[in-house]
């Protein structure tokens, strides 16, 4: 394999793909990111069986070729390099890997060893495309809510649901709940998307980033962020019917300029960390006023 990249994109797939390699010992393979070349293109990927991450960067390139490398050791080196043309020339087993005065030698192992990357049917695949804000914020919404205790793991994850022709995404850990509507859809889906998946879509997402493309079979559900693409397996299970929880009619209503009640949550949740974390609510209706407060007994 000989090609030769610019440092800036191959150093952003790296990172990408990076944080999915795995170390676990039994599978050694996994800790390496495989380098493929594909046409006019260098496909980076890694997987921990779990997640796979792909990126494809534009090059030159001289000779076909693939090899796998240490996902840590590649990913540093690169990004220690100058902005500019990276060559990189295998054989066998090494990797050349050059910008102007600088020049390394790595040992990795046969691609062959590299395990099956997954593939979705797109014809077939659920899709949707969502804008990159409404995509941020609604996962940002959900995830704080779903659980870490893998002895309940359909709770591990965010629940991508359709209900009357619109799209839902809901999270809960049993005591929190959150559901965010995002669009109407003829599309139907019911899928739970593991919540460390998502955090990795939502690393991926850069400013440059327009909408991202969500795709879904029986089993998988892939992520599509320009050149980026997140593979994930869905989280197998019946999510509760956290629907019937919502109340359909409340005793008392109020309306409040979020970032002011944001600001006000944070600063009284500074004196609630040795109280388990709660505060008080409490709402006069007379004077038209909310009021939020807590109580540390050491502290104020």
């Amino acid at each position: 394999m000989e090609l030769s990249v610019t440092q800036e994109n191959f150093a952003r797939a790296l990172s990408i793909v990076g944080r999915v390699a795995s170390n676990r010992t039994g599978l050694p393979i996994l800790s390496n990111i495989l380098l493929r070349t594909d046409g006019t293109r260098l496909l980076v990927a890694a997987t921990n069986l779990e997640i796979a991450a792909t990126c494809y960067v534009g090059a030159k390139v001289v000779r076909q070729g693939d090899i796998t490398l240490p996902a840590r050791l590649v990913s540093d080196y690169v990004g220690s390099l100058p902005k500019g043309t990276i060559e990189l020339s295998s054989k066998g087993t090494s990797m050349t890997i050059s910008s102007g005065n600088y020049s390394s030698i790595m040992t990795g192992v046969d691609a062959t060893e590299f395990p099956e990357l997954p593939s979705i049917d797109e014809k077939q695949a659920v899709t949707y495309t969502i804008a990159e804000a409404d995509f941020k914020q609604a996962i940002s919404q959900t995830i704080i809510t779903t659980s870490n205790d893998t002895s309940r793991p359909v709770l591990t994850g965010v629940y991508w649901h359709t209900d009357g022709g619109q799209l839902y995404l809901a999270g809960t850990d049993g005591y929190r709940l959150a559901q965010r509507r995002l669009f109407e859809t003829t599309s139907e889906i019911a899928a739970i998307v593991p919540t460390t998946s998502l955090q990795e879509v939502l690393r991926t997402i850069s400013d440059a980033t327009e909408s991202v493309e969500v795709l879904f079979d029986d089993t998988q559900v892939r992520f599509r962020v320009g050149e980026a693409e997140i593979t994930s397996r869905l989280i197998e299970g019946s999510y509760p019917n956290y629907q019937q929880l919502i109340p359909k009619t409340s005793d008392v209503t109020a309306t409040l300029a979020s970032g002011e009640f944001s600001r006000i949550v944070k600063v009284a949740s500074l004196f609630a960390r040795d109280s388990g974390g709660s505060v008080t609510v409490t709402i006069d209706s007379e004077k038209q006023q909310l009021s939020i407060h807590s109580i540390a007994s050491e502290l104020g």
